[in-house]
């Protein structure tokens, strides 16, 4: 993808794309890449308060574009993103899906066809409030897990649920009103939902660990029933 500088990550399953770039560049690599973004992305990046969270919104979503139009074999300003009743983005009449996550600068772009994705990625070093946390989000059973953890791995467990849970709710466009505390994963031997209510039955579900250069953590969850793809409004 000329001119994009994104990383391709190893696929985490048959199908499915995963890509990570650094949101911040210079500025003749921000005024570059808001060439291709369209007339409501520019519009939005212009409310941005801050100069340097306008610019890394301007880089993931460029980057987006190139990656869209890379699968669907179009230019990444040709690309139509529009968003579906729930407000999940998504590219009309194609079986393509994806999502996006980034934090401290870091972004990643998950894609795939004829099911949904969700990722999230978080800092490994990030500074949680386990305990806090575990009451508000985790299931019993997940609580009682951490609670036999100490230290550095009890932290390392709740961000692995944490991207779990959120990547799920962003396939779904749940978001935050997602059953987080009914949501119940296993991390040990591998990533599995072990159950919770609709949509998220355990069987249409599948949880991917990847992990992404700079000390990152991030999660793929792919939804493989999902119902009727989102209509456009």
């Amino acid at each position: 993808m000329p001119g994009v500088h994104a990383v391709a990550l190893d696929a985490p399953a048959t199908d499915v794309d995963v890509w990570t770039c650094d949101l911040v560049r210079s500025a003749a690599d921000v005024a570059a890449m808001e060439t291709v973004l369209a007339p409501a992305e520019l519009a939005r990046a212009a409310r941005f308060g801050r100069a340097d969270l306008r610019a890394r919104y301007i880089v993931g979503r460029a980057t987006l574009r190139a990656i869209l139009g890379h699968a669907l074999g179009v230019g990444p300003a040709d690309v139509v993103i529009v968003r579906g009743r729930r407000g999940r983005p998504l590219v009309p009449a194609s079986a393509l899906d994806f999502n996006v996550s980034h934090t401290r600068g870091r972004a990643i772009f998950g894609v795939t066809r004829g099911r949904r994705i969700g990722v999230d990625i978080e800092h490994r070093d990030r500074d949680v409030n386990v305990e806090g946390v575990g009451r508000k989000f985790m299931s019993p059973r997940e609580q009682a897990m951490l609670d036999a953890l100490a230290g550095d791995a009890r932290r390392h467990a709740l961000l692995r649920l944490w991207t779990c849970k959120e990547a799920m709710s962003k396939a779904t466009g749940d978001a935050l009103s997602a059953p987080f505390r009914r949501l119940d994963v296993t991390l040990e031997p591998g990533l599995v939902l072990a159950g919770g209510p609709t949509p998220y039955e355990a069987e249409h579900w599948r949880l991917h660990a990847v992990d992404v250069p700079g000390g990152f953590l991030a999660t793929v969850a792919l939804w493989h029933d999902p119902p009727r793809r989102d209509v456009p409004v």
